[in-house]
């Protein structure tokens, strides 16, 4: 690398204020939170992002047993997933396997194999319902829906055909913290 590339190299912050130039928008997604994988095995995609420095990683099972309020194309369905998360600065990682039970998770994977899923949107902390509200306002239909243990409501909407992607918002309670996972990777 020479030396004025070296000197050249952006900082984060001037990166977002060059793109924000000149940007008035819609404020409704507001800040992206999550991106999430979809996989056909979560242990070795956690194997290959640790390499990469992502993780360490909180693993779940997301089932009727733990999940309420679960749908599928807008119907009540049950299903379960292998659920990981990573945090990455302001950002979570999140990979999904799905396990049984119809989702769109398996559906990708049947479509497109392995990759990049959907990324979240905190969508400005607007109610949960209103941002439903709003995706189906805008066109956009919700596909998948729960709440992990009673309390974080998530909800994915059929945004890939004319976006290219899934996208998906979630609500935490105020006093939301992670329980502790079925296990860590690596373990502590």
């Amino acid at each position: 690398m020479t030396d004025t590339l070296a000197t050249d190299v952006l900082a984060q912050s001037n990166v977002l204020k060059a793109l924000a130039e000149g940007a008035a928008g819609d404020a409704f997604l507001g800040n992206v939170v999550e991106i999430a994988i979809v996989t056909r095995d979560h242990r070795r995609t956690m194997t290959g992002l640790h390499r990469l420095g992502i993780g360490p990683w909180r693993v779940y099972t997301f089932s009727p047993d733990n999940t309420q309020h679960q749908t599928y194309q807008g119907q009540p369905s049950p299903f379960a997933l292998k659920v990981c998360f990573a945090q990455s600065g302001n950002m979570v990682w999140e990979l999904m396997e799905p396990l049984w039970g119809p989702t769109i998770f398996a559906d990708f994977l049947a479509a497109h194999g392995e990759g990049i899923h959907h990324v979240a949107y905190d969508c400005n902390n607007i109610p949960f319902e209103e941002r439903i509200a709003e995706f189906e306002r805008r066109g956009f239909r919700l596909v998948q829906s729960g709440s992990w243990l009673g309390t974080n409501h998530f909800a994915f909407f059929d945004t890939e055909e004319r976006t290219g992607t899934c996208f998906e918002t979630y609500a935490f309670p105020q006093e939301w913290e992670y329980p502790e996972p079925e296990e860590w990777f690596p373990p502590r």
